[in-house]
C-alpha cells in the first residue's frame, strides 16, 4: 500500500484530455466496425449523471472495469468524491494491448481517515474485462460504473447480467433493441439514466460528437416514475396514427404525440424509453430488426415504406 493524496483534494473541473477539434460524423459506427471504440467520457457528462445517485453508492465497492485509472474521468471522479460519497473502495482495470496489464484498489486509511490509500496489483493477463480474473473482482463489487468499448456491448451487458450485478454504463441508442438489453428492459429490470451523452474524446484528444448515447442502469431513478403528461387523443384523429402492414399496432412517430384515449398497441420511438415509467405503459415488443421472435416483430412498415425502430407499448390499466 501506499499513501497518497489528502481525501479532500480536488482535481477540479478539468478534463484530462485537452479540447481537441469536434468533428461531427458516423463514428460509433465507423468504430463498431474497425472494433477501435476508445472513447473516453467528458468530466462534466459522468458530473451530470452521476450526482443523481450518491445515496446507491454509500458504502459500496465501485468497479471501473474498462478504465485505465491514468487517463479515466471515471476514476478521477470516484477518486475526487471518495470521502463524499462515502465509498468502501475504488477499483479499476483496463486493457493493455499485448501486454500485462495491473488493477489499482483505492480505500480510506482507517489509520488516518483524510487520507486515501492506494494499491497497484500487476494482473495475470492483459485486463480485458472478459478475463477469469477480470470477472472474478467484478464478482466481488457492488456497482460498475464505466463506458465499455460499443463494439463490445452486447457482451459487456450479458456478463453484468449473467452476475447480476448493479451498473450504470454509457451504451448506444441503438442498444435499446439489442436483445440482451431487450429482454431485461420488458421485464423492467433495465431502464435509462437521466441524461444522453452526444461527445466523447478519443485517444489523439479530440472531442468527436456521435449519435446519442444513453446511460443503462438497474439503480432506480426518480425520473422512472415519472408520467408522461399526454394531450392528444386517437378520436377525431384517426389518420394521424396509420396502422402498420406487418403489425396489429397504430405508428406514434413522437412521444409526445401518444393518444391518451387509444386502449390497443402503438409503435413509439426508441427514444421513448428515456421517458418510461412502467406504471404509465407496458412494454409488448419492438419492431426493431428483421429478426423476427418473441420480442420482436421485423421492422415496422406503412404503405410498403420502411420506418424507424418501433417499441410497441400499451397503456396500463391503473383502474384495477
Amino acid at each position: 500500500m501506499q499513501k497518497v493524496i489528502d481525501s479532500s483534494f480536488e482535481f477540479g473541473n478539468l478534463d484530462i484530455f485537452k479540447l481537441g477539434k469536434t468533428t461531427s460524423n458516423n463514428n460509433l459506427i465507423k468504430a463498431s466496425q474497425s472494433k477501435k471504440d476508445e472513447y473516453y467520457t467528458q468530466m462534466k457528462d459522468i458530473e451530470k449523471e452521476l450526482q443523481n445517485y450518491h445515496e446507491c453508492f454509500q458504502g459500496k465497492t465501485i468497479y471501473c472495469n474498462c478504465d485505465n485509472p491514468e487517463k479515466s474521468n471515471f476514476f478521477k471522479y470516484f477518486f475526487s468524491n471518495f470521502k463524499k460519497l462515502k465509498l468502501k473502495k475504488l477499483i479499476t482495470t483496463h486493457i493493455e494491448h499485448n501486454k500485462l496489464s495491473y488493477k489499482q484498489e483505492v480505500i480510506l486509511d482507517t489509520n488516518e481517515e483524510n487520507l486515501l490509500l492506494i494499491s497497484k496489483t500487476t494482473l495475470a493477463g492483459d485486463g480485458d474485462f472478459r478475463s477469469d480474473e477480470c470477472i472474478e473482482i467484478l464478482k466481488d463489487a457492488d456497482i460498475l460504473v464505466t463506458n465499455p468499448p460499443f463494439s463490445l456491448f452486447r457482451e459487456y451487458m450479458s456478463l453484468l447480467i449473467k452476475e447480476n450485478k448493479k451498473f450504470l454504463i454509457i451504451g448506444n441508442i441503438n442498444a435499446i433493441s439489442y436483445g440482451e438489453c431487450f429482454k431485461e428492459i420488458k421485464k423492467n429490470k433495465l431502464w435509462l439514466g437521466y441524461n444522453n451523452v452526444r461527445h466523447f474524446y478519443t485517444p489523439d484528444g479530440s472531442l468527436y460528437e456521435t449519435a446519442r448515447s444513453f446511460w443503462y442502469t438497474n439503480l432506480d431513478t426518480n425520473k422512472r416514475h415519472i408520467s408522461i403528461k399526454l394531450h392528444r387523443t386517437y378520436q377525431n384523429n384517426e389518420s394521424e396514427y396509420p396502422k402498420y402492414d406487418n403489425y396489429c399496432a397504430i405508428n406514434v412517430d413522437k412521444t409526445i404525440d401518444i393518444p391518451l384515449d387509444y386502449k390497443g398497441t402503438m409503435g413509439v420511438p426508441i427514444t421513448f424509453m428515456s421517458k418510461y415509467n412502467p406504471k404509465q405503459f407496458e412494454i409488448i415488443g419492438q419492431m426493431a430488426t428483421t429478426k423476427i421472435n418473441e420480442f420482436n416483430y421485423g421492422y415496422p412498415y406503412i404503405d410498403g415504406k420502411k420506418k424507424y425502430a418501433r417499441i410497441l407499448i400499451k397503456h396500463k390499466d391503473n383502474s384495477k
